[in-house]
């Protein structure tokens, strides 16, 4: 889903960036998108809002506000989402505020389905792309370990591939297998080039 408010940005929307950032859950996006945000604190081309969950945060990793399923749909009736989609039996909203930082000139970075690409290229100008990932052992072991998924939960989630494509935008890959440390630096650079 796409807010409704779209078609006012649109004519603005090749002076910034916006950065999705997308991989299997468990692969470290939102705690690269942490780390990003604290070594961009200072630097005002960045900017990375918090994504709206119907999911109480679990751990310190997750980075999120949280709505009830009602509390969701009244706020995606409001017009206060730019995309919205629904995984996992959750919905997960991306407030409507990046289409003016977008405009602005504003580098944006966002964690989203990699389902949204599509609609994320229609809407924006620029679009980054990066896809993170691991070895699945590894991704194995992190999903375990948030204590979140039973062990055929996890073993769903291995399973699930869906394909990535983008037709606009630019993809680049980034694997994090390593420490948090060092994937995050190779992501900060990532967004510095963007």
């Amino acid at each position: 889903m796409i807010c409704e408010q779209r078609g006012r940005h649109m004519s603005y929307a090749g002076l910034g960036r916006l950065v999705a950032v997308v991989g299997p859950s468990g692969t470290g996006k939102d705690s690269l998108i942490s780390a990003a945000r604290v070594r961009l604190a200072d630097d005002p081309r960045f900017c990375f809002p918090r994504r709206v969950v119907t999911r109480s945060m679990h751990d310190a990793s997750e980075d999120h506000d949280s709505l009830s399923e009602a509390e969701f749909a009244q706020a995606a009736r409001g017009g206060q989402f730019a995309l919205a989609w629904q995984a996992h039996g959750y919905h997960y909203g991306i407030p409507v505020r990046v289409l003016d930082e977008v405009a602005a000139g504003r580098i944006v970075t966002v964690n989203v389905s990699r389902t949204m690409i599509p609609q994320i290229e229609d809407l924006f100008a620029r679009v980054l792309v990066v896809h993170v990932s691991c070895d699945p052992d590894i991704l194995a072991r992190r999903i375990a370990a948030r204590g979140r998924e039973d062990a055929a939960e996890i073993k769903r989630r291995l399973a699930r591939e869906a394909p990535l494509s983008v037709t606009n935008a630019t993809l680049v890959p980034l694997t994090n297998n390593g420490t948090l440390e060092e994937a995050a630096a190779r992501f900060t650079a990532i967004l510095s080039s963007a």
